[in-house]
């Protein structure tokens, strides 16, 4: 399992540890990842993504994550939520 973000594309990025001494080593830092179950309220159904914590909080921001897919971009979205935007896309037109 990668650690990226689903939704926003947010993963690991490289620094150092800085000792007292001032001695640097290399270190990632990791994303906040969190399994999350998150609900369409076009499609009726619930979708479980691994999204990052800052992530979370752009969704609730946007007002869902019907409202928060409709904005993202394409490249930053996984596979897994590229098709629920294509889905709730559909299901838009349809209605």
């Amino acid at each position: 399992m990668s650690r990226v973000c689903e939704l926003t594309g947010k993963g690991p990025i490289t620094g150092n540890n800085v000792s007292h001494a001032n001695n640097k080593s290399r270190r990632r830092f990791l994303p906040n990842l969190n399994d999350v179950t998150l609900i369409s309220d076009v499609l009726g159904q619930s979708f479980k993504l691994r999204i990052s914590a800052a992530g979370l909080r752009s969704v609730d921001h946007r007002g869902g994550l019907d409202a928060f897919l409709a904005k993202a971009k394409d490249e930053d979205l996984s596979a897994n939520a590229l098709k629920i935007k294509k889905a709730i896309a559909k299901a838009q037109a349809a209605a």
